[in-house]
């Protein structure tokens, strides 16, 4: 028996499925809109090999056919909300923008971390920014990599937040628990806040708990699953954290004040970024503010933390399974099945997880899902690319993958997008030929500029200053054969750049 319809695994840019687009915002006064703010800063190694620190969790179509990040962004839009304020990693940054841009969301301001420091100083950096406006604003805080499957039941419960929100709470949705969950934190709700019907006041929060204490919250019928979403004014936040985690609010606040601003994204200070305690908000400040409320929420939601999460959210055959790609399925029960192209065959196995990139395959039983980050742990101690990245590695002009890499040579596949330029160059230990497979390259050599058609060839010599872009309506592809001494991607000279990469 075969899979479900098959699902986009591995998409490229251009590829990526565009969702209608998003309605604007009413004009409303800065208070009476909402501003979400989704942080993405996650690896995600616990769904390896699909997800990787080059291409993590939340940029992939894991549960849609949209991307977590894009369906975490059109959760909220239209009347009502802000655009969007996105905090991310650096690296990620032309990923994010072009997955936003083709989800149809417009006017989203996108942060840029100089590195993680966890989630406090993240929001923090966002309420700066927001408060700069309007400090009255009320700001949504969401992970990137979260799947909730009841989006109306999403909108009553954020309803039921915002007057305790505006009231000056930190509020947030606590889910009723399905099982006696390890991987999340718990929250035990308190008394009833009377001025926000829905909301309680939160008792206590409870950090990941060992099996014996998670089964005895479950059966207590009273406590619930902390989301990581939190409501609340960019003022409120900011009062808190002063009286919580001065030293965040303190380097944050200094590298809000030397950030750079350019036409696509906002840097903050490097330096005093970096300074910043890493912690997350929950320990910053969840845990130790008296204005911790929490509205009790079945949203269908999921952290998306490992491949059994995922096998609990999908839809299933009859016998229990989710097959995603080219899979085929005999006498096999309650199984996650997962492959990028190959045909992946599957015989007999019960409770099972089976993933298949096109350098890695990776099968397990589910209980033993969480495990799979002592095997991205010992890739990465032993120096393995595998560990972090996949074969397609994308830049902002497009992709490039690498087909071969035999003894002083090596063969990749590059796609530029319509107008993508990679970078004026030179490299000092491998020489380059060229052969454009479709589309066309205008391809600049020394003085020399030639516009290559399909089957076109050009060599480019050791040491050449050489570019290439794409001046045509579809994308162009070529093929790339390297040879040298030294073919490692650190033998790059940027000379010039339209992505203001170094």
């Amino acid at each position: 028996m075969s899979g479900p319809a098959m699902r986009l695994l591995a998409p490229g840019l251009e590829e990526m499925p565009a969702a209608p687009a998003a309605a604007p915002a009413e004009d409303r006064p800065a208070e009476d809109r909402i501003v979400p703010a989704i942080l993405s800063g996650g690896a995600g190694t616990r769904l390896w090999p699909v997800s990787r620190e080059s291409y993590p969790k939340q940029l992939w179509p894991l549960v849609s056919q949209h991307s977590l990040i894009q369906d975490t962004a059109l959760r909220a839009v239209g009347p009502g909300f802000a655009p969007p304020l996105i905090v991310c990693n650096e690296a990620h940054r032309f990923l994010i923008a072009e997955q936003i841009a083709s989800a149809g969301i417009a006017g989203a301001g996108i942060v840029l971390e100089p590195e993680g420091r966890n989630s406090a100083p993240a929001i923090t950096a966002a309420a700066l920014l927001v408060a700069e406006k309007d400090p009255r604003a009320i700001l949504w805080m969401m992970a990137a990599d979260a799947a909730i499957t009841d989006t109306p039941a999403l909108r009553q419960a954020l309803a039921a937040a915002l007057p305790a929100a505006r009231a000056g709470f930190i509020v947030t949705f606590g889910i009723f628990p399905t099982a006696a969950e390890t991987g999340y934190g718990w929250i035990e709700p308190g008394a009833a806040l009377p001025e926000a019907p829905g909301v309680d006041r939160i008792a206590r929060f409870i950090e990941k708990p060992d099996a014996g204490t998670a089964a005895r919250l479950f059966a207590s019928g009273r406590h619930l699953w902390n989301s990581g979403m939190f409501v609340f004014s960019a003022a409120a936040l900011l009062e808190e954290l002063a009286l919580h985690a001065p030293a965040v609010l303190a380097a944050v606040r200094r590298a809000v004040e030397t950030r750079r601003v350019d036409p696509d994204f906002i840097r903050l200070g490097a330096e005093a970024f970096r300074a910043s305690p890493s912690i997350s908000l929950d320990v910053a400040l969840a845990e130790r503010t008296r204005r911790a409320a929490v509205v009790p929420a079945n949203l269908g939601w999921s952290d998306v933390g490992s491949w059994d999460a995922l096998w609990q959210i999908e839809a299933k055959d009859a016998a229990g399974n989710v097959a995603l790609g080219d899979v085929l399925l005999e006498s096999a029960a309650n199984c996650y099945v997962r492959s990028e192209g190959r045909l992946t065959a599957v015989v007999g196995l019960e409770d099972a997880v089976v993933v298949v990139t096109d350098d890695a395959v990776l099968a397990l039983n589910r209980d033993r899902a969480q495990h799979v980050k002592a095997v991205v742990d010992r890739l990465r101690a032993s120096g393995r690319p595998e560990a972090t990245s996949h074969r397609r590695v994308f830049r902002p002009w497009g992709y490039y993958e690498s087909l071969f890499l035999g003894e002083r040579f090596q063969v990749k596949r590059i796609v530029v997008k319509p107008g993508g330029v990679l970078s004026l160059q030179k490299h000092f230990h491998r020489a380059e030929h060229w052969v454009v497979v479709s589309g066309s390259a205008l391809v600049t050599v020394g003085e020399e500029k030639r516009l290559l058609g399909e089957n076109g060839s050009i060599e480019i010599p050791l040491g050449a200053v050489h570019r290439m872009e794409n001046p045509g309506r579809i994308p162009m592809t070529l093929i790339e054969v390297q040879s040298g001494a030294y073919l490692g991607e650190d033998d790059i000279v940027r000379l010039e750049d339209n992505y203001g990469r170094a």
